[in-house]
């Protein structure tokens, strides 16, 4: 095994001949190779997107110190400067804010999932942790991503510290993913219990982010612009890494810098597309109903600069340049991968039987049905900007090792009551999918993985698979159709090979979405 991972560097290079790499041993020599190959890359995805460097990279000082410079926009400082933040990477960005502003920085509060905190001192991460006797008040909640009365703690000292601001202060507001859950503040009588209830049963029933989202910032205090309205008159300044398909600034973390653009009307368009407009408590009925004559966001946001300072693009451009530098063709599919997960894995599963086709010349155009399939697929998921045509054609060009990179957020319909995350229930899916075409002779890996480092409620990133998947789960007594029913993806990869599959990184202190590897090599 050590072996097979050592020749890793020279694998996408050259290539292999069958009756080498043919034989059940060399075989697994192979997989683990390009799975390492694929943790590589994740990790550099990753790396790319880590809050200090954005941070630096977007927020300077003059050499007086007495400007604060937001890209090409500057601000005056003298002892006015204020911060709050909340979202998976937070922490790290406001150490690094911290660093950077040093004593310019008057008070700050801000909210974190709980545990990050230890998590990073565990992986000896300083650089992502606040200094002793810091002016930034740390609030830890929100658990495995759900908003908690410690969130809600935290949400009420973040309005407070904004409401108490003048027109001469300057409030620095650090947004990242996660941040929704760990700003609940609901509009009274809605309590945090009911309007958590109603964001579980439409997740489960496969609302996107989107909608989610709208329903959060009609019902909340500090969503959908309330935050901006509790910080005015002052001077605004949110940073934001995004975790959403579209970079949208109005549906990350709910928008709590942006005027909402939402009505009363959408949000009962979504609960009646999930029937869930029937069983509304009557807490939330009363806020809807008040809801377009009492907008709870101002009408424009003036004295706010919302600026995105990174997102899922910049993390696939760095796994690219890396693939490209260990000798794969490498091409972005698409930044923007959304839509059921099932319909996803369809996708990548199609796309690999007809990569094979192109990649071997002895097979071209043996794919003509499943091509037009494929395409039909790719309308329906309606992918933005999905660069399907030029991965295609790169391979017929080129027949050496491919390297197809995507990211975004499929969504999961829950049916089951097992343990999972959405990157190890598409690995799971794909795996299945494998078996359906056949992909000989080339080496096909898959790997998805969020870059938070943390799956669902589980300690994974995410999973690999290979087109060997069904056989070794088969070899060990596993059905892949029953733990996919249970949605228990996890308790699947746990149990096979002793866990080998997963993607274990820790928490990464980043947070921009998922990102999806499919390896093509040739014998």
């Amino acid at each position: 095994m050590a072996a097979a991972l050592q020749v890793l560097p020279r694998l996408a290079r050259a290539p292999l001949h069958p009756f080498l790499w043919g034989g059940p041993v060399a075989r697994l020599a192979s997989s683990m190779a390009l799975a390492e190959q694929a943790q590589q890359l994740f990790e550099s995805a990753v790396g790319a997107v880590l809050p200090g460097p954005m941070l630096h990279r977007t927020l300077s000082l003059d050499p007086g110190g007495r400007q604060l410079k937001v890209r090409d926009r500057s601000f005056q400082l003298k002892q006015n400067l204020y911060l709050v933040g909340f979202g998976k990477a937070v922490l790290g960005m406001a150490a690094a804010a911290e660093e950077l502003l040093g004593q310019h920085l008057v008070q700050g509060v801000i909210s974190i999932p709980k545990g990050i905190r230890a998590a990073m001192e565990r992986a000896g991460k300083r650089e992502m942790l606040l200094k002793p006797h810091s002016r930034v008040q740390v609030f830890e909640g929100a658990e495995d991503n759900l908003p908690d009365r410690d969130a809600l703690r935290a949400a009420l000292a973040i309005r407070q510290l904004a409401e108490g601001l003048t027109a001469d202060d300057l409030l620095l507001v650090l947004i990242s993913g996660g941040g929704s859950a760990l700003l609940p503040a609901p509009i009274p009588p809605v309590t945090l219990e009911e309007k958590q209830t109603l964001t579980k049963l439409l997740a489960a029933r496969g609302a996107t982010i989107q909608e989610l989202n709208t329903i959060r910032k009609t019902l909340s205090q500090l969503k959908g612009g309330g935050l901006a309205q509790a910080a005015y008159p002052a001077q605004v300044v949110s940073l934001i890494l995004s975790d959403v398909v579209g970079d949208p600034v109005e549906v990350i973390a709910s928008g709590p810098t942006v005027a909402s653009s939402h009505s009363v009307q959408d949000c009962l368009h979504i609960l009646n597309r999930y029937g869930l407009r029937a069983a509304l408590p009557r807490s939330v009925k009363t806020v809807l109903s008040r809801a377009d004559s009492d907008p709870h966001g101002p009408h424009t946001c003036g004295h706010v600069l919302n600026v995105i300072i990174g997102s899922n693009v910049l993390a696939l451009a760095e796994a690219q340049q890396q693939a490209e530098a260990l000798g794969y063709q490498a091409v972005v599919l698409s930044a923007a991968m959304q839509g059921d997960v099932k319909s996803v894995a369809q996708f990548y599963g199609l796309l690999a039987h007809v990569a094979r086709t192109r990649l071997t010349p002895f097979m071209a155009g043996d794919s003509v049905e499943e091509d037009a399939q494929l395409h039909e697929l790719a309308a329906e998921l309606q992918i933005p900007d999905l660069q399907l045509e030029e991965a295609l054609e790169s391979m017929a060009r080129g027949r050496g090792p491919v390297c197809l990179l995507a990211g975004g957020e499929p969504t999961v319909q829950l049916q089951g009551s097992g343990k999972g995350g959405r990157n190890q229930e598409l690995a799971l899916r794909v795996g299945a999918e494998f078996r359906r075409w056949p992909l000989g002779p080339i080496d096909v890996l898959f790997l998805s993985g969020g870059t938070d480092g943390q799956d669902g409620p589980t300690e994974a990133a995410g999973a690999w698979v290979t087109p060997e998947l069904a056989s070794e789960a088969a070899a060990e007594g596993l059905d892949m159709a029953t733990f996919l029913a249970h949605n228990d993806s996890h308790t699947f990869f746990c149990r096979l090979q002793g866990g080998v599959h997963l993607l274990h990184t820790g928490m990464t202190g980043t947070n921009v979405m998922d990102t999806h590897l499919l390896f093509l090599r040739p014998w």
